[in-house]
């Protein structure tokens, strides 16, 4: 009977670690897809239907991307990470600024106001791509990676407000009282006292917003003519077609592999403040 009891109590941690790992597989098996397929040489990586394990270790597909087209892959990759890290430091300011004065700095109106913004996630990006165009076009700044950072920080700042000001309004006020109390104005309070308890917060909406702009296709697409402007998704959708039109799936997974890194690196640091920081505000 002590075994029977035994086994009965333990039946769900390995009927947690058996969902963990399935999930894991689930998850993994992508991007080993990814990868093993990258690495194929080009005349397996083109072969219907695919191998499971490469035949023959190659990086070949790895060169191909870093010498096609008139412009160097590493000056796509640039691109993104100045279109990515710019609306990022922008979104992240602005969604601070604006979560702390709509979590402690209430006014007439603050609530219409907020629900204002939150009505923009119900905005599809395509219905006003065109207005978006004739706007930055009159700006100057069509076809330049300025104008591209300011259409995606303006299309993550409603999410980032959500997110900072839920962070700010699960922090007790007493917090907030006592910097006053103690001489700090008010952005001072904010940055020196409740910013760093709302770290969890600011690093999500650092990281959502990276990840989006980092792999948005449509806008740059629209908005970005010049070739040696392009960022890497829109490189990688040229990329992948060869010259008669067919699908070159070595070179296009070579370059998904480059993009993916900086995504798994960033989460992988920092995925502890990401989820907390999801989760804040949840509980007061």
């Amino acid at each position: 009977m002590s075994h029977l009891s035994a086994i009965r109590r333990s039946l769900p941690t390995g009927a947690w670690w058996t969902a963990s790992t399935c999930l894991a597989v689930l998850f993994l098996y992508p991007l080993y897809v990814m990868v093993s397929q990258s690495l194929k040489k080009p005349s397996e990586a083109a072969q219907v239907p695919p191998t499971m394990f490469p035949h023959g270790l190659s990086i070949q597909n790895y060169r191909t991307l870093s010498h096609t087209g008139s412009v160097s892959f590493l000056q796509h990759v640039t691109n993104s990470v100045v279109v990515a890290v710019g609306a990022t430091l922008a979104t992240v300011l602005l969604a601070t600024l604006a979560g702390y004065g709509f979590s402690k700095l209430r006014f007439p109106g603050s609530n219409v106001v907020f629900f204002a913004i939150l009505a923009t996630f119900m905005i599809p990006f395509q219905a006003i791509i065109t207005p978006l165009y004739s706007i930055l076009h009159t700006l100057g700044l069509q076809n330049t990676l300025l104008g591209l950072a300011l259409v995606y920080t303006t299309f993550q700042l409603p999410f980032g407000i959500f997110l900072m000001r839920n962070s700010f309004a699960a922090l007790p006020d007493s917090l907030e009282e006592a910097a006053l109390i103690d001489g700090c104005g008010i952005l001072k309070a904010m940055y020196r006292v409740l910013l760093p308890v709302a770290v969890p917060g600011l690093i999500t909406t650092a990281l959502f917003t990276f990840f989006t702009c980092w792999n948005e296709f449509f806008a740059a697409l629209i908005l970005l003519t010049d070739e040696s402007k392009f960022t890497l998704p829109v490189t990688l959708n040229i990329l992948a077609a060869n010259s008669l039109g067919g699908l070159n799936w070595g070179v296009m997974q070579a370059g998904v592999a480059v993009t993916v890194i900086p995504c798994v690196i960033l989460y992988l640091l920092l995925q502890r403040y990401y989820v907390n920081g999801l989760l804040s505000g949840a509980v007061k």
